[in-house]
């Protein structure tokens, strides 16, 4: 199977203020879940961190999996060596989530009309606006 994955983090006060994240999975083209969820007292690089984690958690079987984020901090990690100084335990269970899949890290535009990418800052936002009705 093929996966394509949207994701997003959003943090309402950066650092220290409420956050959400999201993922939209794509199989084969068609959509076929959407995940979201925040934390009271966060970052934005957290989130963006998280919302991968979800998103490769929720694809079951080994996989390609082609995941687009907005956060130049996740891909460029992942992609260009930049040094895992902060949020070590997200990385690791970032690096645990993409394991068993053939990842391809992706860099979107956010802001710039792709559907997934836009319906994922809906949910990060959406998410991150709950958490701070209920820090």
């Amino acid at each position: 199977m093929t996966y394509t994955i949207y994701t997003d983090g959003s943090c309402l006060k950066n650092p220290g203020g409420p956050g959400g994240y999201a993922a939209v999975i794509f199989r084969e083209g068609e959509m076929i879940q959407e995940l979201s969820g925040g934390d009271a007292i966060t970052t934005s690089n957290r989130m963006e961190i998280m919302a991968a984690i979800i998103g490769l958690r929720a694809v079951r079987e080994p996989s390609v999996i082609t995941l687009y984020s907005d956060s130049q901090y996740l891909i460029k990690t992942l992609t260009q060596g930049w040094k895992r100084m902060k949020n070590l335990d997200l990385w690791t269970q970032l690096d645990h989530a993409a394991t068993p899949h053939d990842v391809v890290w992706q860099w979107i535009r956010g802001h710039n009309g792709n559907p997934g990418n836009v319906r994922a800052d809906a949910l990060a936002n959406r998410a991150a606006r709950l958490h701070r009705a209920h820090a």
